[in-house]
């Protein structure tokens, strides 16, 4: 007779109760939520229920992972009303006192420990572990001899955490060295198990002892252990990057190999960056084929955001992209997105990154992270397409991302580009503690704006902070209660370009020494600034002997001396270092090598020489002719007076907006020879491309005014007028004793006005008496001959070189900065004074530098 089947209706059987198995088994599987359901199933069931020692502690493990400071006290709760924490065995409050430092509660965990009546060797790890995961160093050393003197056995565990607390205990290194001894003593470091090794390595890396850590690497069978040999090498290879001597990370994955041992994600993920760091795209690339080798590393998120970085700090971004297309979407974490839309920031491709972001979520379900919009923001504020760029602050806020110091420091960045500097400085003030990448990125927004006193005043606040008292610092930034912070690398590469932007070589002195004592004057990046500044400052010499001093020099160190021997006039001493670059194969020539060879070229009247780089580049160099550069060619033969040549270069260029730099070089040229008809053509596709851009009116202005054309000139005046364009001001400065002195032509602001002013009238007389005819063809008005000089008289150059020639003392050189080019009268008059004075005058301008020694210049008048 057949079974007969139970009804549709009848109810399902009931469920089998929780139990503290049922927990352990969800904690174990990671379930967390429904092991914090179990427990309170099973303490809702009978309050006789079983909430033992077997089902709390992986019930606190859950409540921790899952950061619930509620769930922690209520099975605390628990546990005293079962009176659970009075037994001889400890389980119970061990798990709560690890339970309470992840959830951020060291008071709780450390009045636990106070309380506890019985306490066991985990009991002491526990609380070690907690000290260190709120940076309480010392006391977690204070535990450790407590332990020991309680009798406790150590583990390599308790080791772990005793080493982390040692490596940032960085003022006191014996300490660390000490850790290792009593390791030693006490066999903690033998066996198989290679964790406490690692954190032994780590340790000594963290303290600045990168050597001490590289013998114990090498020590008999450091890095040959079986079961831990991998992870250990990993650990060697990452430290190494740390600590920033990349290129023995990269020997140290050669010898890995090399030995048998098989690299994996980690290996790759660690030493990748190493190759971003020295440049060394060929090797990234060898380390990329051996990823393709590999069907599980090649799909590997984490190797994949290793290789999207190395492509795009080389520049290569496409390849970064082909990189990233090949993870399959699913497979594409968190860190592999960040990359990418990074990698697009860092290039520029603002719209790339931004349409990458809005696809990371919407189609790959994945939520930014505070990396993310760290990475985002700067391209959010740069895409002149994304219109939204304030409402990207309210957008973080609402992903609770603002407190976070990385957004914080991406939002200062975002409103200071953005112009709005009480905005980031609002930011700058919310954030606690500030470090030195808060400090930077406020600094860096000074420069960018213009605010270079702003700037340096930041730099004296950063390192007195701490030293104030409250009423001190009622009106400024530093507070009483933060440690002093220290200017870094970054902070130099910052300050320095102000320098230059100012011709300010004092400063960049005083920056300079400070580099050299925190021995930052060997780092490529820093040095390639001083040699930017001191070259920008009129300081060449000082410029090429710290070129000279540099251990390593990149592509930018070469471009840098390049050009600036461009732009003092000393074209052939650009092409030799040029020449130099390429036989030494230290760094590869790119486009802006090339744009300053061209330029330096240009401005020495080296025009066959400047052609045959033009037209060599591509073939010998691998360099496409992009419109920069083809503008350089046009300056070359435009200043060379062979128009009709640089004519023909512009007529075989794409017409559109990539034109207006050699129209713009070729409407420069018409001038200096004074061709009224190409001026115009010239000036014509200008106002086209480029209505609103003053100076285009103002050359042609310059051309109809040297042609007598004045009625001409005026239309033209009268265009700007009609457009709301408005030239921009004539300003010189020059420092003096520190300071910056400004001056606007025509202007009385300055506090020593009067006296400039009369010592102007002074030099005149005397240039007058010895020769000198003032260029009335610089004034664009068609006014009395009189009246032109009195204007050429107090232009802005000549009155910074009038205070000069006051306040410097007999002999020394006046170095003067201008924001356009120097007009054809202040260059005759500066060679007029240098006889009359004595003096070497350096006058920079737009372009580049003259140096004006005993009534001549050293452009040879070729400019």
């Amino acid at each position: 007779m057949a079974a007969t089947p139970l009804p549709v209706t009848s109810p399902p059987p009931p469920p089998h109760p929780p139990t503290a198995a049922t927990i352990r088994s969800l904690t174990v599987a990671g379930d967390h939520a429904a092991a914090l359901r179990a427990l309170s199933s099973l303490s809702a069931a009978s309050p006789s229920a079983p909430l033992d020692r077997f089902a709390l502690p992986p019930a606190a493990k859950s409540a921790a992972a899952l950061r619930s400071l509620p769930a922690v006290r209520a099975i605390h709760g628990a546990a005293l009303r079962r009176h659970l924490l009075d037994g001889p065995t400890p389980a119970v409050a061990n798990a709560l006192l690890t339970a309470y430092a992840r959830c951020g509660d060291l008071p709780a965990t450390l009045a636990l420990f106070a309380a506890m009546p019985a306490r066991d060797a985990v009991t002491f790890n526990s609380l070690i572990a907690a000290l260190c995961l709120f940076r309480r160093w010392l006391p977690a050393l204070d535990a450790l001899r407590d332990m020991v003197l309680d009798g406790h056995p150590l583990t390599s565990f308790t080791l772990v955490s005793v080493l982390l607390a040692c490596s940032h205990l960085a003022e006191n290194p014996r300490l660390g060295r000490e850790a290792h001894a009593f390791a030693l003593k006490g066999g903690l470091l033998d066996g198989d198990e290679r964790f406490a090794f690692n954190a032994l390595l780590s340790m000594y890396a963290r303290l600045g002892l990168v050597d001490d850590a590289r013998r114990l690497f090498g020590s008999v069978g450091a890095a040959d252990a079986p079961g831990g040999g991998l992870v250990t090498w990993n650990t060697m290879a990452s430290l190494l990057v740390q600590s920033g001597r990349c290129a023995e990370a990269v020997d140290v994955l050669y010898d890995m190999v090399a030995r048998g041992v098989r690299p994996d994600g980690v290996t790759f993920a660690s030493a990748l960056p190493a190759c971003s760091q020295l440049e060394l795209l060929s090797v990234g690339k060898e380390m990329h084929a051996y990823v393709l080798k590999d069907a599980d590393l090649a799909a590997n998120s984490f190797v994949a955001s290793a290789l999207v970085d190395m492509y795009a700090s080389h520049e290569r971004v496409d390849a970064a992209r082909r990189v990233f297309d090949m993870v399959p979407g699913g497979d594409r974490q968190l860190g592999l997105w960040n990359a990418m839309i990074c990698g697009y920031a860092q290039a520029g491709k603002d719209e790339d990154a931004l349409e990458l972001f809005s696809r990371m979520e919407a189609e790959a379900g994945v939520v930014p992270s505070e990396t993310t919009m760290a990475g985002v923001l700067p391209a959010c504020a740069r895409s002149e397409a994304f219109a939204g760029k304030e409402a990207v602050h309210g957008y973080v806020v609402k992903r609770d991302m603002a407190e976070n110091r990385f957004v914080q420091n991406a939002l200062m960045d975002m409103y200071a580009r953005l112009g709005d500097m009480d905005a980031a400085r609002q930011i700058f003030a919310a954030i606690e503690p500030r470090d030195v990448v808060s400090w930077n990125t406020l600094i860096t927004g000074c420069v960018v704006q213009g605010h270079i006193s702003d700037a340096f005043q930041l730099v004296r606040e950063m390192q007195q902070q701490g030293r104030y008292t409250d009423a001190a610092t009622e009106d400024g930034i530093a507070r009483a209660d933060e440690e002093p912070v220290m200017p870094n690398n970054i902070t130099l590469m910052t300050l320095l370009p102000a320098c230059a932007m100012l011709a300010a070589p004092a400063r960049g002195k005083e920056i300079h020494g400070y580099a050299v004592r925190h021995a930052w004057d060997s780092d490529v990046a820093v040095g390639s600034a001083l040699v930017d500044m001191y070259a920008k400052g009129g300081c060449l010499a000082l410029s090429r002997a710290v070129f000279d001093r540099l251990p390593r020099r990149n592509v930018i160190t070469w471009n840098v001396l390049i050009m600036a021997y461009g732009m003092h006039g000393l074209g052939d001493e650009a092409i030799l270092l040029f020449d130099r670059m390429v036989a030494s194969d230290e760094a590869k020539p790119n486009e802006v090598t090339f744009i300053a060879a061209l330029a330096a070229c240009s401005h020495s009247g080296m025009v066959d020489r400047g052609l045959e780089l033009f037209h060599s580049m591509k073939r010998d160099h691998g360099v496409e002719p992009t419109p920069d550069l083809h503008a350089c060619a046009v300056d070359i033969l435009g200043r060379a007076g062979r128009l009709d040549e640089a004519y023909s270069i512009i007529s075989s260029m794409e017409p559109g907006e990539q034109q207006v730099s050699a129209w713009s070089s070729f409407l420069g040229a018409c001038r200096v020879h004074r061709n009224v008809q190409l001026g115009e053509i010239a000036a014509e596709r200008l106002f086209e491309l480029e209505p609103d851009e003053a100076s285009h009116y103002v050359l042609l202005c310059n051309i109809y005014s040297a042609a007598g054309l004045w009625d001409k000139s005026s239309e033209v005046r009268g265009r700007m007028r009609q457009r709301g364009v408005s030239k921009e001001p004539g300003c010189s400065w020059i420092e003096v004793d520190g300071a910056i002195h400004r001056f606007m032509a025509g202007e009385s602001a300055h506090p020593e006005s009067a006296l400039v002013h009369a010592h102007m009238d002074a030099l005149w007389e005397r240039m007058r008496g010895q020769g000198y005819t003032p260029d009335t063809s610089c004034v664009l008005h068609d006014i009395e001959e009189g009246e032109k000089a009195a204007i050429l008289r107090y232009h802005s150059e000549k009155l910074a070189v009038a205070f000069g020639l006051l306040r410097t003392p007999p002999g020394a050189a006046i170095r003067v900065a201008k924001n356009l080019r120097v007009c054809n009268d202040c260059h005759e008059a500066a060679k007029f004074i240098s006889k009359m004075a004595g003096r070497e005058i350096v006058l920079r301008d737009v372009r580049r530098f003259h140096h004006f020694v005993d009534g001549a210049c050293s452009c040879g008048d070729y400019w």
